[in-house]
């Protein structure tokens, strides 16, 4: 394996360009068609099986392994979001309000490199990797559904994934067994009231009023409907509501998403949430409607596989056991039908200033972290076919 990672720190400053064009060239998600093919027209010079648009503008590549073994599948996303970027750097967006503000850019140039790598050395591989590069992870439905419904996992036996995390520090990486993270679910409150003029509100039914009884309402949700020593978030993203400085406005709208890991909670809190609106809009005499979107469904880790992060990538970095991560990922369909785990990789460096969170339009992260990941990636794949596996 030494070879590898060997080659991968030669490789290193290939990446860093890879990802320094894709950062400069975003797309959204459902839209990354010039990234696609950015992408499949590397693979294809490597003499990869690649395959297109799958399930939207996914693509799937298959390097085949001299030996024999397990087929492993390692999976990147490629999708922006619609943030303007406001870094003062020279690879910065180049796309006016389009931004790789989650580090999907690095994910892909990392998963390129490990293709690029494991293609110059098949002959060590015992069994076929599979590479995943799915489109529109951060728009549900996503595109990890689409991608497994057009045979993205078929033959393969383990899939692994990584994300960049500024939070963690460069030089870590984490998981844990089990949940891991949460399920993403969105929902739209209406609030339709009486609008009026601003000095006469005893003629109207003011849905900022009502909408903002809901905001400090849907709160207590979680501090006094939910057992606290379980995990849920009920957060409300938007409100937007009326036009002018002196008229009451007619209607108000709440957009917001809940977090959980619990199925049973997770159908609780959507049934409390239906009946708290319900009550406070009656209560104000207003109408109202409510939509609950179930997003992705939690991460869980297998716990196999995540005990044998701890061991593989021991060889390779600093890992840690991961406290539960309250963002959503659709990577939780992959691990649905198949065997694997989701990791995080610290990307975050204080002294250097990559303190922005993600989907923050400062966003960066610490370019190191990408050979970090793809040490990781290359060390499961080696555990995995080198007698690794059950």
């Amino acid at each position: 394996m030494e070879a590898l990672l060997q080659a991968i720190d030669l490789l290193y400053p290939e990446m860093v360009g890879w990802r320094r064009y894709l950062h400069q060239h975003p797309e959204l998600s459902y839209q990354e068609r010039e990234t696609a093919a950015y992408v499949a027209n590397h693979l294809q010079q490597w003499g990869l099986e690649v395959r297109t648009g799958v399930g939207g503008n996914g693509i799937t590549a298959r390097l085949k392994g001299s030996g024999q073994g397990p087929t492993v599948a390692l999976r990147a996303d490629m999708d922006a979001l619609p943030i303007q970027d406001q870094k003062n750097c020279d690879y910065a967006s180049r796309v006016s309000g389009v931004m790789h503000a989650c580090g999907h850019d690095a994910h892909t140039s990392t998963l390129l490199g490990v293709a690029k790598v494991l293609s110059e050395h098949k002959e060590m591989l015992n069994g076929d990797v599979v590479f995943i590069f799915q489109h529109a992870e951060e728009l549900s439905p996503g595109g990890a559904f689409s991608m497994i419904d057009e045979g993205a996992l078929d033959g393969v036996d383990y899939i692994y994934g990584i994300h960049l995390w500024t939070p963690f520090p460069v030089g870590t990486a984490y998981c844990k067994e089990g949940p891991f993270m949460a399920a993403a679910d969105e929902f739209e409150i209406v609030v339709k009231g009486k609008g009026g003029h601003g000095g006469l509100p005893h003629e109207t039914v003011d849905s900022i009023v009502i909408g903002s009884q809901l905001v400090g309402n849907l709160q207590t949700i979680v501090s006094r409907g939910v057992d606290p020593t379980q995990p849920c978030v009920v957060s409300i993203g938007s409100f937007h509501s009326g036009t002018s400085f002196n008229v009451i406005a007619e209607q108000a709208t709440l957009i917001g998403t809940v977090r959980t890991f619990d199925p049973e909670l997770r159908m609780d809190v959507k049934q409390r949430m239906d009946r708290l609106v319900s009550q406070t809009c009656t209560m104000n005499g207003a109408d109202y409607s409510f939509e609950y979107k179930l997003g992705y469904p939690p991460v869980i880790n297998d716990s196999e596989e995540a005990q044998r992060f701890l061991r593989a990538g021991a060889r390779v970095m600093n890992v840690k056991p991961s406290p539960l991560i309250m963002a959503g990922e659709d990577f939780a369909y992959y691990l649905q039908q198949r065997k694997g785990c989701f990791m995080f990789v610290g990307a975050g460096n204080h002294e250097q200033g990559i303190i922005h969170p993600h989907h923050h339009p400062k966003f960066d992260i610490d370019e190191r972290a990408m050979r970090d990941a793809a040490r990781l990636f290359v060390s499961m794949v080696w555990d995995c076919q080198n007698g690794g596996c059950n």
